[in-house]
């Protein structure tokens, strides 16, 4: 689809339709109860925070998608594939467990992106967890919460400089002071025949003074079997995980005016070793010499007050938290498995969030927001490179204090603060348009310390060197260049409901993502000195967006139908490129790139216990401007499709029915997800030279279907994930130094589980 036809198809769309806020609608209990729950599921009904105050969902003059706790129970969604695959414009980039990249409407240049900060942003609660950049972002439990907004398009003005392309919001539920509630929820699964899965999650909520005092405890608990064969490790389903965690959330309401609250949230995620595959090793299996990590913990404490002024109401919330993450990767592949060469990384974030706003009463023509935001993150990391000593002694290569080769620590201050506003008016109860500003200043600077060492065991273990000893070269301190940039990101739209059941939008927004500081800048390669010097940095990238749809119920609210059109204009394009001598990586920018798309969900609610829903994308997205230079330096294209399938979408069956006197369900959705690229296609530094690392995903249907029974309290769910067992390769690694690069999707997996809530 070419750029002029997109246009022309979004033009014709909205003079058809109108604008959308989508909705993920959760399936009806059962056929008795139907009517009335899809009611409270309709968008119309269904109240969101997408805006910083709550309002209804067809009346957010953008694109969400709202997932609510009994939807995503029933189909086993713990994590962001099953968010992604049932949310249109989205796809998740998840080479393995706890390493996740959201990659929205196609800003992106592949799925890793390795020390950019991710382009959309994901928050629980108040906390952005994706600030860490794409490296390792944890999989958190997604039990007892509220519900999940996914927000598509930049959200610059309420949600900061890394929502370049949206936003994730993960919202738990809050203490209820009123009474005492308990539920749990077990799941138990088998994975490619043998793969036991285990799943355990809990929680209590008391009421500890009547009406003021709650407090609400949260605990999870995930040990799983991996199917994945390390011929290296030896280890068969070598990929298992084990995960445990929770939150405790005590909340104080004095008076119907003031309420505070704490938030503790601790959550560990400890994958025993990589999920990526190498085709030509077999379907599941891969190649190291020690378990790959990717682990990550957290803990955060939040302190959220709100108070009622009668005319405003003021939000102060404080984030303090601690990430704990490991990078731990066989790096052989970049010389063909010929030598040892490994990573040892292990990161420690502690980041301090501040948020305070005042947003306007409901009621009257005039509604407002004012508020201001600080972050500050420090970000600690050891890089210890390794050969091993089998290796180092089969060679006699003497002169190492132990197997590691090159070590330093470094760490990196960031540090952003902004003013943010926003203001609509209402013309009348049918038209009301909306603008915001939000000013912002980032900056981020590297540090490396004193105290660490290199040598030349690179260049002796590829030369054949034997009985030698090796040099080495202190590390010393350094200082980088800090980066520092100021951003005015603005939003305006225009909603008009031309009926009750029908609102539609047209919108302007923008977005920007921090600069970037590397770590080794002006570092020659050891291995090919005349290789790229790596460069400063990158410089912040900037995003303008333009968005037009509508969303409406009609035939008695039988039918929902969503639709919103996007244009996007996304320069100096922030991007990831490794040095091939010895895959160092560096960020640098590059040209400009073009993101077009329709997206559309559709719910049919027949009745008699039927209901059918929809969704999908279509997009067109392509580097549209590149100079000689930056082709050069990262390995761009001009015309290169963007890390976007043209196409996905899901679509999802629904029955409920009575048995005897129990309430039943069966339901299946079937989401297919097209192929793209998974890199820039050309090796950097050598202009037009074909990466040999560069491929495609595969296009793939993935099918999974539930059939559960209710009773009271009591829900039992039975499930089979990927019915035909569909093996398709789901993610490429950019970079050359893994020899396992190819993530898939998870073999068929069946399982039950069963529910409780008092």
């Amino acid at each position: 689809m070419t750029l002029r036809s997109m246009a022309s198809v979004s033009a014709i769309s909205f003079a058809v339709l109108g604008a959308p806020a989508f909705a993920q609608l959760p399936s009806s209990a059962d056929e008795v109860s139907q009517e009335s729950h899809d009611n409270e599921a309709r968008q119309d009904t269904v109240i969101v925070t997408a805006t910083r105050r709550e309002q209804s969902l067809q009346d957010v003059p953008l694109a969400v998608t709202a997932f609510q706790q009994e939807a995503m129970s029933e189909k086993g969604i713990v994590s962001y594939d099953g968010l992604a695959r049932e949310t249109p414009g989205i796809v998740l980039n998840q080479p393995t467990a706890n390493f996740n990249t959201i990659t929205t409407r196609g800003i992106a240049t592949n799925g890793y992106g390795a020390n950019l900060q991710a382009a959309t942003a994901i928050y629980i609660n108040e906390l952005p967890i994706s600030s860490n950049g794409n490296s390792t972002i944890l999989d958190p439990t997604l039990f007892d919460v509220e519900r999940v907004e996914v927000l598509r398009g930049p959200q610059g003005t309420l949600f900061g400089a890394n929502s370049l392309s949206g936003a994730m919001r993960i919202l738990t539920k809050k203490p209820n002071p009123n009474k005492f509630e308990a539920s749990t929820l077990v799941d138990f699964g088998l994975t490619d025949g043998d793969a036991f899965r285990q799943r355990y999650n809990g929680m209590v909520n008391v009421p500890l003074v009547s009406d003021q005092l709650a407090l609400r405890v949260v605990g999870f608990y995930r040990d799983e079997d991996g199917w994945v064969d390390n011929l290296g490790t030896g280890i068969n389903g070598a990929n298992s995980l084990k995960a445990v965690g929770g939150r405790a959330h005590l909340l104080w309401e004095p008076s119907s005016k003031f309420d505070v609250g704490l938030l503790i949230i601790r959550e560990d995620n400890e994958p025993a070793d990589s999920g990526l595959t190498n085709p030509d090793r077999g379907e599941f299996i891969r190649f190291t010499d020690r378990p790959d990590l990717f682990q990550s913990d957290m803990t955060s404490y939040n302190l959220t007050a709100n108070w009622d002024l009668d005319f405003a109401t003021l939000t102060s919330s404080s984030n303090y938290s601690k990430i704990d993450g490991k990078f731990i990767v066989d790096l052989a592949g970049t010389f063909g498995g010929g030598i040892p060469f490994a990573l040892d990384a292990v990161g420690h974030d502690e980041n301090f969030v501040q948020e305070v706003r005042l947003a306007s009463a409901d009621g009257g023509n005039w509604d407002w927001i004012v508020g201001g935001f600080y972050f500050n993150k420090r970000r600690d990391i050891d890089y210890d490179y390794r050969s091993s000593q089998e290796f180092l002694d089969s060679r006699g290569l003497t002169g190492l204090p132990d197997e590691y080769y090159y070590r330093f620590k470094g760490y990196f201050d960031a540090i952003e603060s902004a003013a943010f506003g926003e203001l609509t008016y209402h013309f009348s109860d049918r038209l009301w348009a909306t603008g915001g500003l939000r000013y912002t200043e980032t900056s981020v600077q590297s540090h490396t310390l004193a105290g660490g060492y290199n040598s030349n065991y690179l260049a002796a273990a590829l030369l054949g060197f034997t009985n030698t000893a090796l040099t080495l070269t202190p590390v010393a301190a350094a200082d980088g260049l800090k980066v520092e940039a100021d951003n005015l990101s603005y939003k305006a739209s225009v909603s008009y409901k031309p009926m009750d059941n029908l609102t539609t939008y047209a919108s302007i927004a923008t977005g920007f993502r921090s600069p970037v500081a590397n770590a080794r800048a002006g570092l020659a390669s050891g291995v090919d000195p005349n290789d790229i010097i790596i460069p400063n940095g990158a410089d912040s990238d900037t995003l303008v967006s333009y968005e037009v749809g509508t969303k409406g119920t009609f035939f008695d609210r039988k039918l929902t139908a969503n639709l919103a059109a996007y244009y996007i204009n996304w320069e100096d394009i922030q991007v990831q490129a490794n040095r091939l001598s010895d895959q160092a990586q560096f960020a640098t920018n590059i040209g400009k790139a073009v993101s077009q798309g329709l997206e559309f969900e559709i719910g049919y609610y027949p009745g008699n216990g039927f209901s059918l829903f929809g969704n999908g994308s279509l997009s067109d997205t392509e580097i549209t401007d590149l100079t000689d230079e930056e082709a050069a330096i990262s390995g761009a294209e001009e015309g290169l499709q963007l890390a976007m399938p043209n196409f996905q979408g899901a679509i999802t069956a629904r029955y409920d029915f009575t048995i005897s006197d129990k309430d039943a369900f069966v339901t299946a959705t079937a989401a297919y997800v097209g192929d793209f690229p998974a890199m820039l296609p050309n090796v950097p530094g050598q202009p037009g030279v074909p990466a040999a690392t560069f491929d495609y995903t595969d296009a793939y249907t993935v099918v999974n279907a539930q059939a559960g029974v209710s009773k009271d309290d009591w829900k039992v769910v039975a499930y089979v994930e990927n019915l035909f067992d569909d093996s398709s390769i789901t993610y490429v690694h950019p970079e050359g130094f893994l020899d396992s690069r190819y993530a898939r999707l998870r073999p068929q997996t069946i399982g039950v589980r069963v529910s409780y809530e008092y």
